[in-house]
């Protein structure tokens, strides 16, 4: 039985008060847009008419409002579950039927996954062929979207129990020091995905092949060399049969590193934009910023795993809600259960940390390229091709955006010019 305690009574303050927050920063978004979002910002008054503008507005609103919807469901859900009794019964279900700690685990979290995603399904089906069908995103069948699902919810249950397999048998054998040896075989883990994911796991979903532009990729190549960086190879990703959304990124760590160009910013771009987004993300590589992400989460999950440990023989925390005795899994899922609501409180943090290397990367790219005028170009067009939020509220961006509001940084570019340009040719 859930005990009303201090323990509970502090719980449900910081997890009430991390929903008014999520739900008072969408509501002061969409009024922010309503009352901005009829005005095309300085910088967009080349690219944007009022028609555009207005389908931008629209789309920003709409995708909000489902936000906010979901949001309510998914917390709604999670509250449900820890405050109903309905853990303990499902611990007592599976002592029953299956003996061991590491069974019972995953067990547990199987359990819990698969709740917290059926309820999700709905959300995903209206975002992809409600809002992003009416607004010309969405190229999708519904056969696909389910293929996706089933093949991401193969991955999620073979490299996720797998993980947490590991995790638990260092529980239940590693001893007191077994959060030591738990984080570091987390970080090694998170490592090896990094490796893993463009060699095996995206190719499940889309296919990636040697773009076709010859010139463009010996412009490319030269790129590369002009910084001394080795890739696996420049490809064309298949993004135009899911979405019309452009984009590009750099992957993978070692021998696996390659540059991956949707074929939708391909056809929509010229070469010189396409180029000025290589040379942001080269920038992100060169700066190092992978790395540094890397030993702040690790930081950060020692701090987690260290908490972890202390939570396993914590009775009250049991006992508050609704167990008899300590179960270490069920410790484990408690300590994430009290550190969630809090840890959405340091986003900012992770923000503005994203922020400023996303700065570093477009001074890079000014340096490399020795010209502004395809970063600026380039970041306007993206803004076009997907319709993205031209007037965000500051306090809103301020929390969640890991990129710089758009018209701040294109701004910010404005006026910059090399003494020597030099572009690749």
């Amino acid at each position: 039985m859930i005990r009303l305690n201090v323990l509970l009574l502090g719980f449900l303050a910081v997890f009430l008060l991390r929903l008014g927050t999520q739900l008072l920063l969408s509501r002061l978004n969409i009024s922010y847009l309503r009352r901005h979002g009829v005005t095309v910002p300085e910088v967009f008054q080349d690219v944007v008419d009022g028609e555009k503008l207005r389908k931008v507005s629209a789309y920003n609103l709409d995708s909000e409002h489902l936000h906010m919807v979901a949001t309510l469901a998914d917390q709604g859900l999670f509250l449900l579950i820890l405050l109903s009794g309905f853990l303990p019964w499902l611990v007592k279900i599976i002592n029953q039927w299956m003996g061991g700690m590491i069974i019972g685990g995953l067990v547990f979290f199987v359990v819990l996954s698969i709740s917290t995603n059926l309820l999700r399904i709905p959300f995903r089906l209206v975002d992809t062929f409600v809002i992003e069908d009416r607004y010309g995103f969405n190229t999708m069948t519904l056969k696909m979207w389910v293929s996706d699902l089933l093949k991401s919810m193969a991955v999620l249950t073979i490299l996720g129990g797998l993980i947490l397999w590991l995790l638990l048998t260092l529980v239940v054998h590693g001893g007191d020091a077994w959060w030591v040896w738990a984080w570091m075989v987390a970080g090694g883990f998170e490592i090896f995905m990094l490796w893993l994911f463009p060699v095996v796991i995206a190719p499940l979903f889309n296919k990636f092949e040697p773009i076709e532009n010859e010139a463009l990729e010996h412009r490319i190549r030269a790129l590369m060399e002009k910084i001394g960086l080795q890739v696996k190879g420049v490809f064309k990703m298949d993004a135009s049969k899911r979405s019309k959304h452009t984009n590009a990124y750099f992957t993978g760590i070692g021998r696996s590193k390659r540059i991956v160009l949707f074929d939708t910013l391909l056809t929509s771009h010229t070469e010189e934009e396409v180029l000025a987004v290589l040379a942001h993300e080269i920038g992100h590589w060169k700066k190092k910023h992978l790395i540094k992400e890397i030993l702040l989460l690790e930081i950060l999950s020692l701090v987690v795993f260290y908490f972890a440990s202390k939570c396993l023989d914590w009775t009250l925390l049991y006992q508050t809600f609704g167990f008899q005795e300590p179960i270490a899994y069920v410790g484990i899922f408690l300590a994430g259960v009290l550190l969630g609501p809090v840890g959405y409180f340091a986003h900012p943090l992770e923000s503005g940390i994203s922020r400023r290397f996303e700065q570093e990367a477009d001074d890079f790219t000014l340096d490399l390229l020795g010209m502004a005028e395809p970063m600026r170009s380039t970041l306007k067009r993206l803004a076009v091709d997907n319709l993205a939020n031209l007037t965000p509220h500051p306090l809103y961006a301020w929390f969640y955006y890991s990129h710089p509001p758009l018209v701040e940084r294109i701004s910010r570019l404005k006026g910059y010019e090399a003494p020597n340009p030099k572009p690749c040719t």
